[in-house]
Formats: C-alpha cells, structure tokens, sequence
C-alpha cells in the first residue's frame, strides 16, 4: 500500500520517501487533502515511458521464461479440443 505525504511533510520525511521508493513503493504527495503528484522509483518510471512490447518480443520473452522455469507443455494436447474436425456444412458451386 502506498505511502501518503503532505507537500509541508516532505522536507522533514525526504530520507524515509526517497527509501520507499527505492523499494518500489510510489509516493502519493497530497496538499490540502487533495492528490498532486506521485513519486516513483527510475524503474517504474522507465516502465511507464516503454511502450509494450510488440506481440512477437512478448512471444519470444513468455517462451524463454517457459523453457527457464522447465515447464513441459504438449501443443498437441494443449490444442486438441480448439478446432471442430467436423467436415463443415455443405457447399454447392
């Protein structure tokens, strides 16, 4: 759960905030009750300025990460059941 500080907290907690963002916890700074900004660690906010990956780079990471973990998948069982091997209805040329 993120952390919540007043603009007039800041100075007095800057250590502490900038720890817990460090850690990856954002930083909601509010002033007069309300939500003005948000501190965020470099990473999250790399995260942020990315794109998504395109479908082929997302393909390519979830497969490596498969193959890292050892998981066994079978495509033929994973697929079996998908397609109706039914002929289909009747076409008259």
């Amino acid at each position: 759960m993120s952390q919540q500080y007043s603009i007039e907290e800041i100075p007095v907690n800057f250590n502490r905030i900038i720890e817990e963002v460090e850690q990856g916890e954002p930083i909601k700074i509010t002033r007069q009750g309300q939500q003005v900004a948000v501190i965020l660690s470099s990473a999250e906010y790399e995260k942020l300025l990315n794109k998504s990956p395109r479908f082929w780079e997302s393909l390519t990471k979830f497969r490596q990460e498969i193959i890292e973990e050892g998981i066994d998948i079978n495509p033929d069982k994973v697929w079996q059941d998908v397609r109706d091997k039914s002929p289909g209805r009747e076409v008259n040329l």
